[in-house]
Parts: C-alpha cells; sequence; structure tokens
C-alpha cells in the first residue's frame, strides 16, 4: 500500500496505467538487472568459466528480490548495482561467487534499461494504435459532416468534422510511425566492460571468443548491442527516444487545446465527456470544466520539457561517460514514458466518449457560413458580366452590415439580403444567388480526404501489428 505519510510521485497513484508504473518500478528493474547476470552465467558457462550447478543456482533465486536487504547495504556501500550484487550472492549459496563474472555496473544497468525502453515503446505503440483505430471510426462516421473551420480562431470556411479530426489523426499516424521505428532500432550496451574495450571479458575468455560471447548474450536477451559503446550506450538513444515521445506529445496536446476552445459554450461544438456526478468547481456548481483535456496539455507541456535534459545528458558525457546524467535519468526515462502513457489513455478516453453537440455545429454554420460563399457569388456574378470589383466592394458591405447583426444576436440576414440586392440582381437571379449560397456543400474534397486517411491508418496498423 502506497505510504501517504511520504512524498509520493503522483505517478505512483495517480497517472499512467499499471502495466506501465509496474515495467519502470524498482522490483522490475532489480528483476532485469538479475534475469542478466543469469544470462552472463549461463553464456560464461558455455566457455567454461561457470559450472552449471551456480548457473541453476543462479537462476533458482533469481525472483527472490529483497529490496530492503538491498536498500540497508547500500547505505553501508553506497553503491546501488553492488548492493543488488551482495544481497543476490548472499541467497545463492553455490553461484553467488561469479554473479557480475568480468561485468561493470553499466554493462548491466544500460542492457536492463534499453530492455524497459523497448517494452515501454512497445505499450506506447500498442496504445497510440487503439486510440488511432478509434479515431479512424470517428473520421468515417463524421466524413460528411459539415462545420465551421477557423483559422485565426476566426470563421473562415465551412470543412467537415471528419476532415477536421483526420489533420490529428495524420499527426498522430506519423507518431506512431515514428515511435514504431524507435522500438526496432532500440539497442543495448552489451559486455564490453569498464570504458568499452571488452578487456576484462579478454582477459577471461581469450580475445579470439569475445565476439561469439557478445553475440551469445544479444541472441539470450534479444537485444541487439551497439558495436562502438564506452562505459554506457550512447546517450544519444535516450534524446531520440524522448525526442519521439515529445512528439506524440505535441499533438495530443494540440488535439486537447483545440477540443477546450470547441468546448467553450460560444462555440459548443465538441465536448469530453462529463459524469453524472462529476464535480466542475468547488465555488461554481454549474461549470462543466475540459479536465481532461486540460490534464492532457499540462502532462504534456511536461513532456515536451524532457528531451532537453536527454540531450545534455548525451552532449555532456564527457568522453568515455561521466555520472553526471544517473540522477536525473532514475526519473527521466520512467516519467517520459508515464506521462506519454497517462495522456494517450486519457486521450483514448475522451474519444472513445467525444459529445458531439449537432444543433451547435449546424448553428455557428449557419451564423458564419454564409460568408464563406460570397466568393462563389463574386465569380458568377463576374462570369456574368459583372465588374469584379465592383462586387467585390458590393458584397463587402452586405457582408459588413450582416455580421453587425450577428454581432447583435440577430440571424444572419446576409443571403436574404443578397437575394433583394437590384445591383447584384442584374446579373444573377435570387434562386441563383441562393444556390451560390448553399455553403454546407462547399467542402471541397475533404470528405474524400478524411476516409483516405482512415483507410491509411486501419492499413498502416493492421500491416504492422
Amino acid at each position: 500500500m502506497t505510504d501517504f505519510t511520504s512524498y509520493q510521485s503522483p505517478f505512483s497513484f495517480r497517472y499512467a496505467s499499471p502495466e506501465m508504473r509496474q515495467l519502470w518500478s524498482e522490483t522490475q528493474k532489480r528483476l532485469l538487472w538479475r534475469q542478466i547476470w543469469v544470462a552472463l552465467a549461463e553464456t560464461q558457462k558455455q566457455f567454461g568459466l561457470v559450472t552449471p550447478e551456480q548457473v541453476n543456482d543462479l537462476h533458482a533465486h533469481m525472483r527472490q528480490i529483497d529490496i530492503p536487504r538491498a536498500l540497508e547495504i547500500e547505505a553501508e556501500i553506497h553503491h546501488d548495482l553492488m548492493a543488488e550484487v551482495k544481497t543476490y550472492a548472499a541467497q545463492c549459496t553455490i553461484g553467488g561467487g561469479v554473479i557480475h563474472l568480468g561485468a561493470t555496473s553499466m554493462d548491466i544497468e544500460d542492457n536492463a534499461d534499453a530492455l524497459r525502453l523497448r517494452a515501454a515503446l512497445e505499450l506506447i505503440v500498442e496504445r497510440l494504435g487503439e486510440l488511432l483505430t478509434t479515431l479512424s471510426r470517428l473520421i468515417r462516421d463524421q466524413a460528411d459532416t459539415p462545420l465551421m473551420a477557423f483559422t485565426h480562431i476566426q470563421p473562415a470556411e465551412p470543412s467537415t468534422l471528419g476532415y477536421r479530426l483526420a489533420m490529428y489523426a495524420q499527426d498522430l499516424l506519423e507518431d506512431y510511425q515514428t515511435l514504431r521505428a524507435q522500438h526496432k532500432n532500440i539497442r543495448g550496451k552489451g559486455f564490453k566492460g569498464a570504458v568499452g574495450t571488452s578487456a576484462s571479458y579478454a582477459e577471461l575468455l581469450g580475445e579470439e571468443n569475445l565476439d561469439a560471447f557478445e553475440q551469445t548474450l544479444s541472441k539470450k536477451l534479444a537485444l541487439p548491442f551497439y558495436p562502438v559503446a564506452t562505459q554506457t550506450y550512447p546517450r544519444k538513444q535516450d534524446y531520440t527516444v524522448l525526442s519521439a515521445l515529445a512528439g506524440l506529445g505535441q499533438s495530443l496536446y494540440k488535439l486537447a487545446f483545440d477540443l477546450r476552445i470547441l468546448q467553450s459554450p460560444p462555440i459548443g461544438e465538441l465536448a469530453e465527456p462529463f459524469g453524472s456526478k462529476q464535480v466542475g468547481s468547488s465555488a461554481m456548481p454549474f461549470k462543466r470544466n475540459p479536465i481532461r483535456a486540460e490534464k492532457i496539455d499540462s502532462l504534456a507541456r511536461s513532456l515536451a520539457q524532457m528531451p532537453r535534459v536527454a540531450w545534455d545528458n548525451a552532449a555532456h558525457s564527457l568522453l568515455e561517460r561521466t555520472l553526471d546524467d544517473s540522477a536525473n535519468r532514475r526519473t527521466l526515462l520512467p516519467e517520459a514514458f508515464l506521462t506519454a502513457d497517462e495522456i494517450l489513455n486519457t486521450a483514448h478516453g475522451i474519444l472513445n466518449n467525444l459529445v458531439i453537440n449537432r444543433q451547435a455545429i449546424q448553428r455557428n454554420l449557419a451564423t458564419y457560413g454564409p460568408f464563406a460563399a460570397t466568393e462563389r457569388v463574386m465569380m458568377a456574378a463576374a462570369r456574368a458580366g459583372a465588374d469584379r470589383q465592383e462586387m467585390h466592394e458590393l458584397l463587402r458591405e452586405q457582408a459588413m452590415q450582416a455580421w453587425q447583426a450577428v454581432q447583435n444576436g440577430l440571424p444572419n440576414p446576409l443571403v436574404d439580403n443578397l437575394c433583394k440586392d437590384a445591383a447584384l440582381l442584374s446579373y444573377l437571379n435570387a434562386e441563383n444567388i441562393r444556390e451560390l449560397m448553399e455553403y454546407e456543400h462547399h467542402t471541397g474534397n475533404a470528405p474524400r480526404r478524411a476516409m483516405a486517411l482512415a483507410a491509411e491508418i486501419l492499413k498502416t496498423i493492421s500491416a504492422e501489428g
């Protein structure tokens, strides 16, 4: 049970899924260390350095994690990995003496970190795929739903809800492909010793056996190794992974930010789900604050800063290694993934239960759509022989009058006013004008392109799944 008498990270109980928390737990880290020590001993057995009995003993006690005892030892020796070595060795009366033979700490820690990075990326990719599948369904369902598009946060021209959703989906599909590539490219340090020369292993095995030794370990751990590594794997790997996560955060940030604007009652077209017993404000009982979207933006804003720390860790890893990345990586790597996991899960919950207010969509379209159709009227009048500049001025004046009516809370009178304008009627009849002003159909090929993207998403996820 979580001890709330001492500081707890919100990621310990509030944010992220149980699966992601478990992956980055202290227990899982130490279990990975032990699995790597067992793999090392099994490989050394093949080269005659370790007996089968010693390997069996290590394997028998591999899952016997005793963090309280390891922390007691660490308090004395101030080295967390060696404290785990001593804890493990005390449990293994036969094999304890061969644990960590020839290795340096980062042979164990960095390969464990690489395994966790890969497993965490797998979880993120899987959940992003689920979110994209949900989004593609929404796009298909709403591909032909006309709405008012906005530029500069001002009403512009009609589009469709499906096409707007496709805008977010296209970004997220790129994130999906980037994160998939990162997952496939994860590499461990390998077993190269204190400065990456494999000198300690050469003493044990002979230089002629080093390639076979490391290849065997790579297969056992199902983890490719960097061909060149110093005391650590290149910290550039952390930077590229966190940059990909931050890219995902940016895409979800925009989606959530737009939703916050669209949920505001003056627009009111979309909204996140709001529970029947949910409290919006402690002071204002009527409030329906977009807390899920706000949480996404809050956490994504934090995630955006994390690649900077990873950049510094890589750039400041002087010569063969410095230790000034160690402390921040204890929180940096887990919290980057825990943050990405939480915003992904939150976004999926919103999209799964997205509230679409069709009445508000139609109201906004009826209010602002006619302005967008004036260009069609101008072109038709010009084709009929009117002076383009004169028509532009006529339509501008009519639009300004209609805009004032809208600002005063009245229905948009633009269509009716144009149908009564004598100068315009000398080129077009009222029926032509009304037909040209049918703004709901002024969405171009947006529905077709939205549907095409939805199909591409499903094809990509199916092919890579």
